[in-house]
C-alpha cells in the first residue's frame, strides 16, 4: 500500500511521544498527500482522518472518521466543513466567510466564535463524509443551535458526549458478538 492510500490518524493513535511534534509530522504529511498533483485518474486527492475534538459538535463527534478531498477556494461555499492547517495543527471547522484571495474563517459548530483567519494557503480539503456512516454531513438550523447548547451549556455537552460514548460502546459490543456468533 503506497502512503497515498493509507489512511492518516491523530497522533493519540499512534500512542507516540512527545505528541505536540508527532501531530505537527502529522499535519505535515496530511498537507502533503492533498496538496499534491492530482492521481493519474484526475480525481483529487483523499484521507481519512479520526475526529478528535468537540469543537463540530453534533455535526461530528469524537472517534468518528472523516474522509477529507483536496479542492480550490473557488469550490467551496459557506457552509461546508473544510481541513485547514495552521501552526502545525489540522482544524476540521465549518467555512462562514467566502473565500478571498486574503484568506478565509472558520468557526467550530459549537464554538462561541470564529477562529482567526485563515491565509488561502491554509486550506487543505473539504469534509466528503462519515466513513463509518456513509454519510455526507448537513449544516441545520437545529444542528447550529444544538452547537450553541453545547458552546454555552457544560452540562448538556457532558451529557451528549456521555451517551455517544455508550451507544458506540453498546454498539461495539454488539459487533463483537455478531462476530464471535457467524465465525
Amino acid at each position: 500500500m503506497s502512503v497515498l492510500e493509507k489512511n492518516f490518524l491523530t497522533a493519540e493513535d499512534a500512542g507516540i511521544a512527545p505528541r505536540m511534534s508527532w501531530k505537527a509530522e502529522v499535519a505535515s504529511l496530511v498537507a502533503e498527500v492533498l496538496r499534491g498533483d492530482r492521481s493519474h485518474h484526475g480525481a483529487p486527492r483523499a484521507v481519512r482522518l479520526r475526529v478528535r475534538g468537540e469543537s463540530m459538535l453534533p455535526s461530528l463527534w469524537p472517534h468518528d472518521v472523516v474522509e477529507i478531498a483536496s479542492c480550490s477556494m473557488a469550490d467551496l461555499r459557506p457552509g461546508e466543513i473544510v481541513l485547514a492547517v495552521r501552526e502545525g495543527r489540522l482544524f476540521l471547522h465549518r467555512l462562514v466567510a467566502p473565500c478571498s484571495p486574503n484568506g478565509f474563517r472558520l468557526r467550530g459548530d459549537s464554538m462561541p466564535a470564529c477562529d482567526p483567519p485563515y491565509p488561502p494557503e491554509a486550506l487543505l480539503g473539504r469534509l466528503l463524509r462519515r466513513v463509518d456512516e456513509g454519510q455526507i454531513v448537513s449544516f441545520s438550523v437545529f444542528s447550529r443551535r444544538l452547537g450553541w447548547l453545547f458552546c454555552h451549556c457544560g452540562m448538556a455537552r457532558r451529557l451528549a458526549l456521555t451517551l455517544h460514548r455508550r451507544r458506540n460502546r453498546a454498539a461495539g459490543e454488539l459487533h463483537t458478538t455478531l462476530q464471535s456468533i457467524g465465525g
